[in-house]
């Protein structure tokens, strides 16, 4: 009786604090966009081409893909200006098409949240104005980088708010250009707002129906990268979103899951998710979700924490991250291995710090301390320093 009092306690914690990066507000439920683009019933009614349409809610990516590639590059083009809500967001269309039908799906809309996407040279890769809206934008060369990664995001975030200056290391779109930073725009990084997040602090958040929701998008969203020849992407997990991730991960395209700042992703160890993809997974001392009990009971929280040892992810250092939204603050060592993994690197370099002091001997009065600096290869399953002494 005693251990079940507990669990429940547990639980009332839990779904009182994961509310991700969107604060301490209230929490509201929200109704998850599923289903096909904005659009359809329109596309499928058009017989312009003499030829049936694919259906969006059927069709799979590799059928759209081959579908488009039987096109010539009018029949393209007709498509895009009568259909752009549908060309823009099915996943298979050629990534450059998506990026022309969405310029003017963004245009077509008077909602000023949306106003600042038909910028030049954003390469908007799916717009839906449904709901809060969502929308996936791609830094970098999709089509021609030899590294892909997809940074999915918690709470709190929608197409209004994807790319937000406030809390800037804690939105996709911030998330998405420091890691091609620190990679030296060697990687092509989408930030990916493709589902229906939790808003504030409520049952949504300590539920799996919005994760569920956007898991089956996920999945389908990587499968349309390979249907258009992208590098098997890497996924970067945030907060809610690693239960996206969690509840994703036995049939999304991947080859590597990175998780951090979670709550938990719906499963008991690796073993559980059921992938290929290797699973990584950290957690910094002052992040406030580390208050966060993992548990899991009649539907509310999200399970053993994938930072733990009994876990069995792989271990990625964030000694140097602060709070909830600081992994991809430049500088730091969560950052650095980020970089690393993904470049499909599973070792990197740490920087160490040796700090020594001149003997008084030799100059008898005070003296400040010199750092010096060393490199060395850091393993991310083994975290115990190459070297003696503090790091930074």
């Amino acid at each position: 009786m005693r251990r079940f009092k507990r669990t429940l306690v547990a639980v009332a914690l839990a779904t009182a604090m994961v509310g991700g990066t969107a604060g301490w507000a209230s929490g509201n439920a929200q109704r998850p966009v599923t289903g096909p683009p904005p659009g359809s019933a329109a596309w499928l009614a058009d017989g312009s081409l003499g030829r049936p349409l694919p259906d969006p809610a059927t069709a799979s990516p590799a059928r759209v893909a081959r579908f488009f590639a039987e096109l010539t590059s009018r029949q393209r083009q007709r498509l895009l200006r009568r259909h752009p809500l549908v060309v823009g967001n099915l996943d298979g269309v050629p990534v450059a098409l998506r990026y022309e039908a969405n310029s003017l799906a963004v245009r077509a809309e008077r909602d000023p949240r949306y106003k600042r996407l038909a910028a030049p040279g954003r390469q908007i890769l799916a717009f839906d104005p449904r709901g809060r809206g969502q929308v996936a934008e791609v830094y970098g060369d999709l089509a021609g980088a030899r590294h892909v990664s997809v940074v999915v995001p918690g709470s709190g975030i929608d197409a209004g708010t994807f790319d937000r200056t406030k809390d800037r290391y804690g939105t996709p779109a911030g998330m998405a250009a420091s890691l091609r930073a620190a990679t030296g725009g060697r990687t092509a990084v989408i930030a990916w707002v493709g589902y229906t997040t939790p808003v504030g602090v409520g049952l949504d958040v300590a539920t799996g129906d919005l994760a569920e929701a956007g898991a089956g998008r996920l999945a389908r969203f990587t499968r349309g990268l390979a249907a258009v020849g992208a590098a098997k992407p890497v996924l970067f997990c945030h907060s809610y979103g690693s239960v996206v991730c969690g509840l994703a991960a036995h049939e999304v395209h991947a080859s590597d899951i990175v998780v951090f700042g979670s709550p938990g992703m719906r499963a008991g160890s690796v073993v559980d998710l059921h992938t290929e993809a290797r699973v990584w997974a950290t957690k910094n001392s002052s992040d406030w979700i580390s208050r966060i009990p993992n548990v899991e009971f009649a539907g509310l929280g999200h399970g053993a924490d994938p930072a733990g040892p009994a876990f069995g992810a792989r271990r990625v250092p964030a000694t140097e991250a602060r709070g909830h939204a600081g992994y991809f603050a430049p500088g730091t060592d969560s950052l650095r291995a980020f970089a690393a993994i993904a470049e499909g690197r599973t070792t990197w370099a740490r920087t160490t710090w040796a700090r020594t002091t001149r003997p008084r001997a030799i100059r008898p009065r005070t003296t400040w301390r010199r750092t010096t600096w060393r490199r060395t290869t850091q393993s991310p399953v083994a975290l115990t320093p190459a070297t003696s002494g503090g790091t930074r």
